[in-house]
């Protein structure tokens, strides 16, 4: 007879927002990185330039976090990645919804030099 594998209990965990012009995609972690749950807009059914409104946004945050909710999830900190229009409606989505948010920091990448010009055109 084959035991049954419990849930583990997460307090505390990390929530990365990916906001890009296209899509939004929310992972919920725990404290080691390990991904609890995630969601997107385009796997909700949005399709198109509906993808990368604020309402997509916000409804992929509360579908993210509501499937970690059940292992007893509460502070959170939140990292958002990209220029996307979706970035403060999920972030403030997170609060509505009951979290306790710790931080808010933002990991988008910037180019330090960026890459190497195309070489000028002579006519």
């Amino acid at each position: 007879m084959a035991k049954r594998k419990e849930k583990k209990t997460v307090t505390e965990g990390n929530i990365y927002i990916q906001a890009t012009f296209n899509n939004t995609i929310v992972t919920v972690t725990d404290m080691n990185g390990n991904a609890l749950s995630w969601c997107s807009a385009g796997s909700l059914g949005f399709r198109g330039a509906k993808k990368s409104t604020p309402y997509a946004a916000q409804t992929t945050a509360e579908m993210a976090t509501n499937r970690a909710k059940d292992y007893g999830l509460q502070m959170v900190n939140v990292y958002v990645k990209g220029p996307g229009v979706g970035r403060e409606t999920a972030i403030r989505s997170l609060g509505n919804l009951g979290f306790k948010v710790k931080t808010i920091k933002d990991i988008t990448p910037i180019p330090h030099n960026g890459c190497r010009p195309r070489k000028s055109r002579r006519v």
